[in-house]
């Protein structure tokens, strides 16, 4: 019975993992297919789309699937997808940003209206949440890419408001309107990069109760399984760790 117990937890935490990435291609292929219909094919002339196929990189993703979004943005000439966010406030009053790219504006608002109505959330119109938040440029970089001092440096000299280096990455912080102007002049040095996103930061953490950890964590985890749900920000904190889902 060890064994076959074994297998079991070893199935299922392999079916979770295969279930993510999958769900993190969806996404990821979606902005891909939304930026190439919106500007230009060639991402060297496209900034979103450059962004986005940089992002598919990062997680891995098949140069095939990448080219079949880019594809994809010819075909289905009457289908319009929307870039739409809500507010709202989760389990224990935590503040939630979620960013959609939807065709069914009707569909993600009602089934984000479903996700807070489980976890005992409300969700409010647009402002009652994000006044708990800076919205500001992030610009990810792999920490193998460049050394500490040099990325400080770059970052400096780009007219970035903020370099931080943890562990994994390096994390450049600007103005939300220079993002894609101070990107281009650290891509003279750097070709790879992580993700290069508008993200909103929240202000002050929130630390939840001890009984709340598990319901906050399937909230998140709720919304973020929506196939429509973009990113999904908050003001919790769990020790040292901001929690943003994407």
């Amino acid at each position: 019975m060890a064994g076959h117990s074994h297998w079991t937890g070893i199935k299922h935490k392999k079916g979770r993992a295969d279930k993510v990435r999958s769900n993190l291609f969806s996404k990821l292929s979606r902005e891909i297919t939304v930026a190439a219909k919106l500007g230009d094919k060639d991402p060297d002339m496209n900034a979103r789309l450059r962004s986005a196929i940089q992002a598919a990189r990062s997680a891995n993703m098949p140069k095939d699937n990448i080219e079949r979004a880019i594809n994809k943005s010819s075909m289905n000439a009457d289908e319009n997808f929307e870039n739409l966010r809500y507010e709202g406030f989760g389990p224990d009053k935590i503040a939630a940003i979620i960013e959609t790219l939807t065709d069914n504006k009707n569909r993600t608002a009602s089934n984000i209206r479903t996700v807070f109505h489980k976890y005992g959330g409300s969700l409010g119109t647009q402002g009652s949440a994000s006044h708990n938040f800076n919205q500001v440029g992030v610009i990810k970089i792999n920490k193998n890419e460049i050394l500490d001092d040099e990325i400080f440096e770059l970052a400096i000299d780009s007219g970035a408001d903020e370099c931080i280096s943890n562990d994994k990455f390096h994390e450049i912080q600007c103005g939300k309107n220079e993002i894609y102007k101070i990107k281009k002049k650290i891509e003279k040095k750097i070709q790879n990069f992580l993700s290069t996103e508008i993200e909103w930061k929240p202000l002050n953490s929130v630390e939840v109760s001890k009984d709340k950890v598990e319901p906050v964590t399937d909230f998140l985890e709720a919304l973020e399984n929506d196939d429509d749900v973009q990113r999904v920000y908050t003001n919790l904190k769990f020790g040292n760790n901001w929690w943003l889902l994407s």
